[in-house]
């Protein structure tokens, strides 16, 4: 990260957030059960979660794309889909009230991981860094990544990087096994010298941090 924002291949990702109305989430989530496979017949979903925790009536889900050339064509066959246009897209659209999608790439000392069992929450948290890229904060950014992993309360599932959208934003995608245990991993993180260390460095290259507690959906391939 300290060299570069990104992988050396061409794939990257795509983050998509709605706002779903709150008097429709329910017949948001069922139209996504129902449905969801006529998108996903096009290309592959990461995974699928709607907000428990930091946000409401808000889903994320992510896609993975070869190539922006990969991407055009997906999107072009979604256009001319009559099955996801009449049965899911035309539907869905007056219960959102706002999206909004980011490209972005995993860092390059970060494989997209998998958890070790279903069942568990994700933890979606979003980093704001000084304008200059990784150039400037990567490594940091890093060492503070790698002292939470190497408490072992948690699992690094990604580290992803904007390259469109709001710049110097990074996203972190973590998993543990219940909201529970995550509280406990932290509060023993943060006595721990080796992350307190790490983090205080970090934080110099920091704006701002959000994050949500993310419960997979039914058709997620991460759960």
């Amino acid at each position: 990260l300290a060299t570069g924002p990104r992988q050396s291949n061409s794939i990257f990702y795509e983050i998509r957030t709605y706002d779903i109305k709150p008097s429709r989430m329910k017949e948001f989530l069922e139209m996504v059960s129902k449905h969801f496979h006529l998108r996903t017949a096009h290309s592959e979903l990461v995974g699928f979660w709607s907000a428990e925790l930091g946000v409401m009536n808000k889903v994320v889900h992510i896609w993975k794309y070869d190539s922006f050339a990969h991407r055009k064509a997906v999107r072009h066959a979604l256009a001319n889909d009559k099955d996801w246009q009449g049965k899911f897209l035309s539907p869905v659209l007056p219960l959102i009230e706002k999206q909004h999608n980011e490209i972005a790439y995993l860092v390059p000392w970060c494989q997209l991981g998998k958890p070790p069992k279903e069942g568990g929450v994700y933890e979606w948290v979003t980093f704001q860094m000084k304008p200059g890229g990784p150039a400037l904060w990567g490594e940091a950014f890093q060492t503070a990544i790698n002292a939470h992993i190497s408490t072992g309360y948690t699992k690094l599932i990604g580290v992803f990087h904007t390259e469109y959208g709001l710049l110097n934003t990074v996203h972190v995608m973590w998993w543990n096994e219940s909201p529970d245990h995550r509280a406990a991993g932290r509060h023993s993180a943060h006595e721990d010298a080796r992350v307190v260390a790490a983090v205080r460095e970090s934080v110099r290259f920091l704006e701002s941090q959000q994050s949500m507690l993310l419960i997979p959906v039914e058709c997620s391939p991460l759960k």
